[in-house]
């Protein structure tokens, strides 16, 4: 890559077969949006949709909407959309509720099924997992007070050591959230399941940037958002897989009326409904739900491999011009060399990391912070091209070469 140029990285986007792509996405005029791996940019369609559910279906057509505009069977309908990206069957998936809320029905749905074997009172995890995910385990456990614990690890190296007859649970993080460390999910599980522990998977890091066939490497439970790569929204609702083998298993405390046999019954006892829909709580925000549908249709128009292929490419042009134009600054690399280990994003360390990124993202070049002092760049291939990693990797050598970064820059609440 030592011939790299702009004019270059311009023919790639002349011979991107995802270029025509962008288009479907509204993105503001100057700015390099390098944070699609936290929160991806808006589809053009969206406007329009909520529009319509807005004023025609809420304003207009009122509560007939439930049943007129279909808003009862969206969760259900939006999760058969997002099935084929993961590698799930029909009626395995809803959109619904949070990630964490997710975490917390099948982690309780885990150790429930996990009760035949008494001795198994263990929940593996790594140390530097997304928070909220280690955050649901302990709350959980600590509410049911039988004993359990969690274990943390530091090295996916350390799994063949820790994973035992004692495990009740593995729960990973696919994509990690910091480094975009890429587990192999099929070699995870197959450990898990050799020791009769379940596996969990967290794919808010893979769904829509990386190709995974859940059913192929025989997991238990996933669960994932859909604001980052499918570009559904800000908070938008996540989602929950469910194989049909463990559909009938499947039980958790949170026992909403969206989740019984048969709501509208109003019967003073629960009853779950079978199949996916008893993974679903209470009433739906669909408002929210109707713009995920938005960030789902464009990945009809392509298929995960070519994202796949892309993302590689973009990260890989990334590094490589970071380390080649900006060799004489302290920057680390975290995230793997190897493509077979890593996501769809970069991320660098620098001992003056969150200054940098608030002076990048002045720049008009937006890519987020994360402790500790790391410098964290996503990969969008439905609408990053190749000549905004040249111009933001220009901006980045630019703001260190001339230390145009205030060291004592305050912190946002959101970084």
């Amino acid at each position: 890559m030592s011939n790299l140029d702009r004019d270059y990285c311009l023919q790639l986007d002349r011979q991107d077969p995802l270029a025509a792509l962008r288009e479907e996405f509204d993105l503001p005029a100057g700015v390099i949006y390098l944070d699609g791996n936290s929160l991806g940019a808006r589809p053009k369609a969206a406007l329009q949709r909520a529009q319509q559910v807005v004023q025609q279906e809420w304003g207009s057509d009122l509560i007939k909407s439930w049943n007129k505009a279909g808003w009862f069977d969206l969760p259900s309908r939006l999760g058969n959309q997002l099935a084929s990206l993961i590698g799930a069957a029909e009626n395995e998936v809803v959109v619904t509720d949070s990630t964490s809320i997710n975490l917390f029905k099948a982690i309780a749905a885990a150790l429930q099924i996990q009760t035949k074997d008494a001795q198994r009172k263990t929940i593996i995890t790594e140390r530097s997992n997304f928070p909220t995910d280690i955050y649901m385990a302990e709350g959980l456990t600590r509410w049911l007070d039988r004993g359990y614990r969690i274990v943390l690890i530091d090295s996916p190296e350390e799994l063949p050591q820790v994973v035992n007859s004692e495990t009740a649970l593995l729960m990973l993080t696919h994509v990690n959230y910091r480094s975009g460390y890429l587990h192999d999910m099929a070699a995870v599980t197959a450990l898990a399941h050799h020791h009769g522990a379940l596996m969990l998977w967290d794919l808010a890091h893979t769904a829509g940037a990386v190709p995974v066939d859940l059913h192929a490497a025989e997991a238990d439970f996933a669960v994932g958002c859909t604001y980052k790569y499918l570009n559904g929204g800000p908070g938008a609702p996540a989602f929950i897989w469910v194989p049909q083998r463990h559909q009938a298993a499947f039980s958790h405390p949170l026992t909403g009326w969206w989740g019984h046999a048969a709501p509208f019954a109003m019967q003073p006892t629960f009853e779950p409904t079978a199949g996916i829909r008893r993974a679903l709580c209470g009433t739906q925000p669909i408002t929210s739900l109707a713009l995920v549908e938005c960030g789902l249709d464009v990945f009809e128009k392509t298929d995960m491999q070519a994202i796949r292929k892309k993302s590689l490419a973009l990260s890989e042009l990334f590094i490589a011009l970071v380390e080649s134009r900006c060799g004489g600054h302290p920057l680390q690399l975290v995230t793997p060399r190897d493509p077979d280990r890593r996501g769809s994003q970069a991320s660098f360390t620098h001992p003056h990391g969150y200054a940098v990124m608030q002076a990048l993202i002045e720049r008009g070049v937006i890519g987020d912070y994360r402790e500790p002092a790391i410098l964290r760049f996503g990969f969008t291939p439905l609408y990053t091209r190749f000549v905004d990693v040249w111009d933001a990797v220009e901006v980045l050598r630019d703001i260190l070469d001339s230390e145009a970064y205030d060291r004592h820059a305050e912190r946002h609440a959101v970084t």
